[in-house]
């Protein structure tokens, strides 16, 4: 399955997801339920994935932690915030910069309506 293929599936059950649940609950709860609805349709997902950082001999076993790995391919960011912003954007270009993805989602479920709210971050590896 390609990453456009995952999005494309990711998009439809993050909408899915807003629409049962509504705005404003804690990201911990938006990505558990999303994480279940994609497993639902046969996705392979793992969340909080520690991914390390090198920097000058430093070795961090995690740097950071990616909120939903999808098909080891497509990082989702799952965000509930009033507003995006463009550091949000940069977060996710940089862990998949270091994750050695191409695809990344950023997904605001704190908004009126999510498909506008999801944001698309390709790293031209």
């Amino acid at each position: 399955m390609t990453e456009n293929q995952i999005s494309y599936i990711i998009r439809g059950t993050a909408i899915t997801v807003h629409r049962n649940l509504g705005p404003g609950l804690l990201e911990s709860v938006y990505e558990t339920v999303l994480k279940h609805e994609l497993q639902k349709e046969g996705l392979h997902v793992v969340n909080q994935v520690p991914v390390p950082v090198e920097y000058d001999q430093i070795k961090l076993d995690k740097g950071f932690r990616i909120d939903l790995l999808v098909e080891n391919k497509v990082i989702i960011e799952v965000k509930s915030v009033e507003s995006l912003l463009e550091v949000h954007q940069k977060q996710l270009l940089t862990y998949l910069k270091l994750a050695d993805k191409k695809l990344g989602l950023l997904i605001n479920f704190n908004s009126v309506l999510i498909k506008n709210s999801i944001t698309r971050i390709v790293n031209n590896l």
